[in-house]
């Protein structure tokens, strides 16, 4: 990986990383609303992480990392799975998600050091 690919897989990863604990915080807050206040947060947390995925594509597209591919997976798995009323087994999900942007900025933070530059 070169240089300027690090910076941006590095930057890349810590910003999907606050995102996806952010998704996770509104999960376990979703797992606790009832009826109307459910219907209306569930559609809002989807379409966080709707966006979450976008930039988690935008990143793939920017880096080539396989580790964006493995969370949006695991992104698309959560999605599913909110969608179908199980935020408790969605929060799993993002977790590995967490994991995978996490895998990215390390290996960039790798490079970056070896380099010289952090």
């Amino acid at each position: 990986m070169d240089d300027k690919t690090a910076v941006k897989e590095y930057a890349y990863g810590e910003r999907a990383k606050s995102e996806l604990i952010l998704v996770s915080q509104l999960l376990a807050v979703l797992a606790e609303q009832k009826d109307r206040e459910l219907a209306g947060g569930k559609r809002i947390l989807l379409a966080m992480m709707e966006g979450v995925r976008m930039e988690l594509e935008f990143a793939l597209r920017a880096t080539g990392s396989g580790a964006f591919q493995k969370a949006i997976n695991q992104l698309n798995s959560a999605i599913s799975l909110v969608e179908s009323n199980q935020p408790g087994p969605a929060t799993l999900k993002v977790a590995d998600a967490i994991s995978d942007a996490t895998t990215a900025a390390q290996e960039a933070w790798q490079v970056l050091s070896a380099h010289g530059l952090l």
